[in-house]
């Protein structure tokens, strides 16, 4: 018989893994939006969690509000494509980092605890532009004509 004491360490190791792979949570849905993680595609619905590396793509007249756990909030607009490429957050310490690629359509950012803490490891890509934030709200608006690669 196993031990009650390696049975809850063991699940809280679990736990704490689970949530370091959590980047962020949707918190609104507006028409149709799915995740590509890897081979998968996910439907995206309220409480739908977002990992580092997972593709957000948005249909036509969608729109998918997403709070990061630095809470930084993202909102992507119709038919966008979101790419969290990197992300990590410490809440003990505020340390971490996040680089997010936006290949086609919007996305609305509000800063959260890691750009206030640590500018300079937040990086928001397009295919012409690499944005260091500095201030707290902005939006990028990718033309569906520029060309990006996957």
């Amino acid at each position: 018989m196993k031990s009650p004491v390696l049975l809850i360490v063991a699940t809280l190791t679990a736990i704490s893994a689970w949530a370091t792979d959590v980047a962020g949570t949707v918190k609104s849905v507006k028409g149709h939006a799915h995740i590509e993680r890897g081979n998968a595609r996910i439907d995206v619905a309220i409480g739908t969690h977002l990992q580092r590396q997972d593709r957000l793509v948005s249909g036509p007249a969608s729109s998918v509000g997403v709070t990061l756990s630095d809470s930084t909030l993202l909102t992507a607009g119709p038919n966008s494509t979101i790419e969290l490429s990197q992300y990590a957050f410490d809440r003990s310490t505020r340390a971490g980092h996040m680089d997010t690629t936006v290949r086609r359509g919007t996305l609305a950012v509000v800063s959260g605890q890691l750009a206030k803490s640590q500018p300079n490891q937040v990086v928001f890509r397009t295919s012409t532009v690499t944005l260091g934030v500095r201030g707290t709200e902005f939006i990028i608006d990718v033309d569906a004509s520029t060309k990006s690669t996957p």
